[in-house]
């Protein structure tokens, strides 16, 4: 099993939305959207579970036949590497992301949220379905190790149902478009706080809303999910935190311009970097990005994959060897990393070795290439 570069399996995928034959582009567009939500966690499908996708889309496998023929080929496995594992579980989550997404049925509830959650993660994550019994935290890279304060565990109910109702008075009546992404945002920000379970809670609620906004007749575009879904769990993160001494609010300003692309067909630019607590005021990265529109930028940037620049933004201004790169990103296979994140960077002319200049040398470590 191998990882696919980002933008390899998007381009396979994006070739049956560009043929225009009605049930080829939404299969494609749900399986675009389920395999770019794995990357909120660090997670790579592998090249089978692409070509059982494409299987599907043409109408050779049904999505019940595609499954079995993933949860086969790694009963058939034997034995396998952390980063084979970590690869099954986006494999099996990526498929039955697809089969919810290209169901009509939704359920407008707490009860259809914990659905969701077992549906996707049955036999991978304890007690799948079901709402933690303790609380929480998570160190988060864009809040330099700090975390959400989530629900109390006591409260999720309460607190999910509040938000539902909140939601279901809500009416979009006369509401012109462009102020819809605001309205999803807060809306969004304020279940996925909730943390209601022990994991997955960001693929749980992209599906959730996806599926809503659906029922709705809103048209969502998969390329926000397919290709910044690690922008849209940081841009969660930022809509839930607060560290006041240090000039830092709560905002859903990043996660409306992620729902402008996807509801609206913005073309927002979605930076990682920019929500980080240490980045510079907004004035500033304004100015950053006029500047990126060059010709030259633009054609250096459509060679980045997702994963490199996920890679940069967990860099960062820092120095690190590839162990401490390696546990930033949540991996443990050192030739995936060389492979996917840092060789790609190294070639880009985005990134340099610091001394002692020695690609082989274990005490080699890496910057980001300052730009003049």
């Amino acid at each position: 099993m191998t990882d696919e570069p980002m933008k390899s399996w998007a381009f396979e995928l994006e070739e049956y939305i560009r043929e225009g034959e009605p049930d080829r582009v939404q299969k494609s567009k749900n399986w675009a959207t389920a395999i770019g939500l794995q990357a909120v966690d660090g997670l790579s499908p592998s090249q089978y579970l692409l070509d059982t996708a494409k299987e599907h889309i043409e109408g050779r496998l049904t999505i019940g036949e595609a499954q079995e023929l993933i949860g086969s080929y790694y009963q058939r496995s034997g034995e396998r590497t952390e980063e084979e594992l970590r690869s099954e579980e986006a494999d099996i989550v990526s498929s039955r992301i697809a089969e919810l997404l290209g169901e009509r049925s939704f359920t407008f509830s707490a009860a259809g949220l914990r659905s969701i959650h077992g549906r996707l993660f049955k036999g991978l994550i304890k007690d799948a379905g079901s709402f933690r019994k303790f609380n929480i935290s998570k160190n988060e890279w864009v809040l330099k190790g700090d975390t959400v304060l989530y629900a109390p565990w006591e409260l999720i109910g309460e607190s999910l149902d509040y938000d539902l109702n909140r939601e279901a008075s809500f009416s979009y009546k006369g509401m012109a478009k462009n102020e819809v992404p605001q309205h999803i945002a807060e809306f969004t920000s304020g279940i996925w706080q909730v943390h209601p379970f022990c994991e997955g809670n960001t693929r749980t609620t992209a599906v959730f809303i996806i599926k809503y906004l659906n029922s709705l007749g809103m048209d969502v575009g998969n390329k926000p999910f397919e290709e910044n879904s690690w922008y849209f769990r940081n841009a969660l993160v930022r809509a839930n935190y607060n560290d006041l001494p240090n000039g830092v609010h709560e905002t859903t300003e990043f996660l409306e311009r992620f729902f402008e692309n996807a509801l609206l067909g913005s073309n927002r630019q979605l930076k990682n970097r920019y929500m980080h607590v240490d980045w510079v005021d907004e004035a500033t990265t304004r100015q950053v990005t006029e500047q990126v529109n060059s010709a030259t930028t633009q054609q250096v940037t459509q060679q980045v994959t997702q994963q490199v620049e996920r890679f940069l933004d967990v860099l960062g201004e820092d120095e690190m060897s590839l162990r401490e790169i390696m546990e930033q990103l949540g991996l443990s296979d050192r030739n995936n990393v060389m492979k996917n994140y840092v060789n790609p960077a190294l070639e880009f002319g985005l990134i340099e070795r610091t001394v002692p200049d020695k690609p082989n040398s274990r005490l080699q470590k890496y910057r980001r290439v300052k730009q003049r």
